[in-house]
């Protein structure tokens, strides 16, 4: 819990950095604070280009944050999310601590140059990096290293969007896939501390100011029913526009990795030309769609033009996330079909604005899969409590017809398309949720700690194990000693040694590894056993600290390959 709260702390901070670095570059680049809002207008410092100077700002962006990504951390590149769940689910939580900065500064630079991406995929992997980094340098078992990474998911999604709930069911539900009651305490405080310090910087407003809307007619449900259905359609047709677009850039680009992103920005930069409204995350163009601004023809213009906008930024090496594009295109869909409805029904449709924050949350849900986010994010960034009903009704049927139209995610597609298949790797695994004492074997015979050197070296040797616990003259567990090191010992020159001099003994050499007890889980204890020396670990009781068994390599490999025994049997 102290290390959430650190976390929390780190990644609160880490929040207030990003946004400021977000707005500079977009000051910089295009001489506006939200240049999307801004029509055809021209950068301020170079009047004499007129509006062309978007064609450029991509180029620009590109040259800069291309090197920075193909140099120092390759998987800030996308929208990193996918990224921080492998990290969870394969690699014990490890996430190198250079992807934090290489992150911040790829997606500030990829944002502020037009990209059109979000915030929240950066913030997830920036503050899940840094949890990474204090589980690392403290040691932590995989297990813990894990929970820090959601506790630093959750405080970068709470601080940058002002929404400590959302943050905490974004790590759950994604994240860690999991709502056990030890990780939600840890999860919520990082949150709530990261959200504290996000406030106490950035202000305590909701993210988006929305008129407040009402459901007038009980017909209107079967409205937003129809509109859930349709909104995770559109969820389903951005994640394969996304993918299939990312390839066409892959099979086109035959150049260095480091320039795709500088070239793919003229296209990029052409697109924003026609659609200036496409450039960076676009709030203030969702604001006036959901108010009711925009005409349904320019509506539909505008969700084709993010798609597109959306894909081709990841596709040419850009880095951001995939959420604010998502927000963004559920409410062109869901103001469009508020319009619609409401010349077909007059009478019984109410406020087109609803039907746009609805279709927010269901078009997420419908990309991503996470119902339970969907309905606490949108809460979290309007304010709006009057619709929740509509709302979550909506997202239930936006997930169901995903379910029924693809079998990924956004997120998970792309591990399945390096042949990372999550769901079977958790559900599926001899290991899932298996401890230590299920797997560990008897303990072998200890050394007696003032056994000579030379007698360690044979009964070692006989024992087929290449390391063995030591005990004291009191008979208690003093460490291990290794094969390896006696014979070093053994095989050099002592010249203190002489004739008169006391052997050496096993208590000489004995050390202590990385404790491992019987009821810690597997999956954390396969990493101390990979980096110890020697070929197993003694298996300590949680109470008296005394070895009670033996964990090896051999031990692990017969839990991978035993077949899991059928339901009921013991």
């Amino acid at each position: 819990m102290a290390l959430a709260l650190v976390v929390g702390c780190g990644a609160g901070l880490g929040a207030i950095a990003f946004r400021w670095l977000i707005q500079t570059f977009t000051q910089l680049l295009s001489g506006h604070t939200d240049y999307s809002a801004a029509g055809h207008a021209a950068h301020p410092a170079l009047p004499w280009l007129g509006p062309w100077f978007v064609v450029l700002a991509p180029v620009v962006g590109g040259l800069l944050y291309g090197p920075l990504v193909q140099r120092f951390a390759k998987e800030a590149r996308g929208h990193g999310v996918p990224e921080v769940m492998y990290a969870v689910a394969h690699r014990g939580g490890r996430i190198a601590p250079q992807v934090a900065v290489v992150k911040a500064l790829a997606s500030a630079l990829c944002m502020g140059s037009g990209g059109s991406v979000g915030r929240e995929g950066p913030i997830v992997q920036i503050g899940s990096a840094l949890g990474s980094t204090v589980g690392g340098v403290l040691r932590m078992p995989e297990d813990r290293r894990r929970l820090l990474v959601a506790c630093g998911a959750a405080g970068g999604i709470a601080a940058t969007f002002n929404a400590p709930l959302a943050g905490v069911f974004f790590a759950m539900e994604l994240i860690l896939r999991d709502f056990a009651v030890e990780s939600f305490g840890a999860v919520v405080l990082s949150s709530v501390t990261a959200s504290v310090i996000g406030r106490a910087v950035l202000g305590d407003e909701a993210f988006l100011t929305l008129s407040a809307f009402h459901v007038d007619h009980p017909a209107q449900y079967l409205l937003f029913a129809l509109l859930g259905v349709v909104a995770g359609a559109v969820g389903v047709v951005f994640t394969r526009v996304l993918y299939l677009i990312e390839d066409a850039c892959d099979w086109a680009w035959r150049g260095p990795e480091w320039l795709r992103p500088a070239v793919g920005g003229l296209l990029l930069g052409g697109l924003l030309l026609a659609l200036p409204q496409m450039y960076g995350v676009g709030y203030p163009v969702l604001e006036n769609a959901i108010e009711g601004r925009y005409a349904v023809g320019l509506l539909l213009i505008l969700l084709v033009g993010k798609i597109v906008a959306t894909s081709l930024t990841i596709g040419i090496g850009g880095s951001g996330g995939v959420f604010a594009p998502s927000l963004f295109l559920g409410a062109m869909t869901g103001t469009a079909f508020g319009a619609t409805a409401h010349q077909l029904l007059p009478g019984t449709t109410g406020a087109m604005g609803a039907y746009g924050l609805v279709g927010m949350g269901a078009v997420f849900a419908g990309a991503a899969r996470a119902p339970i986010t969907a309905v606490i994010v949108l809460f979290e960034l309007t304010g709006e409590y009057s619709i929740i009903l509509p709302m979550m009704l909506a997202i239930v049927l936006a997930t169901l017809t995903s379910r029924l139209l693809s079998r990924d995610t956004i997120y998970t597609l792309k591990l399945r398309r390096r042949g990372i298949d999550l769901d079977s790797a958790r559900l599926g695994s001899p290991l899932a949720g298996a401890s230590v004492r299920d797997v560990m074997e008897e303990l072998p015979a200890a050394l007696p700690g003032d056994l000579p050197l030379k007698d360690a070296a044979d009964v070692i040797a006989r024992s087929g194990h290449g390391v063995l616990p030591v005990t004291d003259r009191g008979g208690r567990y003093a460490g291990v000693v290794t094969a390896r090191a006696v014979a070093e010992v053994l095989t050099e020159p002592d010249p203190a040694l002489d004739a008169h001099a006391t052997p050496r003994v096993v208590a000489d050499l004995a050390e202590r590894p990385p404790a491992v007890t019987a009821g810690n889980p597997l999956s954390g204890a396969l990493h101390t056993l990979v980096t110890a020396d020697g070929a197993g670990l003694p298996v300590l009781d949680t109470e008296t600290g005394e070895p009670v068994g033996w964990l090896t390599h051999q031990t692990v490999l017969n839990a991978l390959h035993t077949p899991a025994a059928p339901a009921g049997n013991p």
